[in-house]
């Protein structure tokens, strides 16, 4: 009795105004903004014409009509909710980068302080004799074998634990690194540089360690090891591809 009453169920387009696909049984559809489910018809708000219109309830795939509309609600949510988890990534980063000094350089985090780190000082040596190579000073072209090293046995800065994070603020687009040293006597090997006789080709002998990188504001980075650092010595390197101009902050792991 109260189904043959003109009662109606209303199903509104809630999503963004978004248009719903009212399917007919013959696979054919019509897009409307909404739709009731009225005794024996439906009546439905056409887009394509912009006005109300009904249809034979017998004609119509409701199951179909309403399946449709929640998966395409879900993909809606599943879209908002990433974009969510996005908005507030980019917020994270944005608190993070504000933590960082604006002036160019490398940067040790430990709970709510910001330590700068101080440039290494580094030495050249080849058959020419040994040389001081000043913060971003090219590598001399000489023909043979040239290596970089940076000064003493041990780094004085030790941070906490075995992975920690740095943060690099660039003052140009260039290559960073963080790169295991070879200890040596008084001194701790950065790399072997060969540089070939005629056409002054350079061979660099880098031993990187595998790192994230994650850039959290323009020039702005976040660096850090994949894997726990072995105990021993380090350097965080910056540089830019054949120049050799490198600057280096070094730090060890372990006493």
């Amino acid at each position: 009795m109260f189904l043959r009453l003109a009662i109606l169920i209303t199903l509104a387009v809630a999503a963004f105004g978004a248009t719903v696909r009212l399917y007919l049984k013959d696979g054919d559809y019509q897009l409307v903004r909404e739709y009731q489910v009225l005794a024996d018809r439906v009546r439905y708000f056409s887009t394509e014409r912009g006005d109300w219109e009904e249809i034979p309830l017998e004609l119509v795939d409701l199951d179909r009509t309403k399946k449709d509309s929640a998966d395409r609600q879900a993909a809606i949510d599943a879209e908002a909710k990433l974009q969510d988890v996005e908005d507030a990534a980019i917020r994270a980063d944005r608190k993070e980068a504000s933590r960082i000094p604006v002036e160019p350089g490398v940067y040790y985090v430990d709970g709510d302080k910001v330590q700068s780190l101080k440039p290494a000082e580094t030495e050249v040596s080849s058959s020419k004799g040994r040389s001081i190579l000043k913060v971003l000073a090219p590598v001399p072209i000489v023909p043979g074998k040239t290596s970089v090293e940076i000064k003493g046995e041990s780094a004085t800065f030790r941070p906490a634990g075995n992975k920690p994070e740095f943060y690099f603020r660039l003052s140009d687009d260039e290559r960073f690194a963080i790169l295991k040293l070879a200890r040596k006597k008084n001194t701790r090997l950065v790399e072997i540089v060969s540089i070939l006789p005629v056409t002054d080709e350079v061979i660099e002998d880098l031993k990187q360690v595998a790192t994230f990188k994650k850039q959290i504001a323009e020039k702005t980075y976040k660096i850090w090891p994949e894997q726990p650092l072995e105990p021993g010595e380090y350097a965080l390197a910056e540089w830019s591809d054949g120049k050799l101009n490198w600057q280096l902050w070094d730090f060890g792991v372990g006493k």
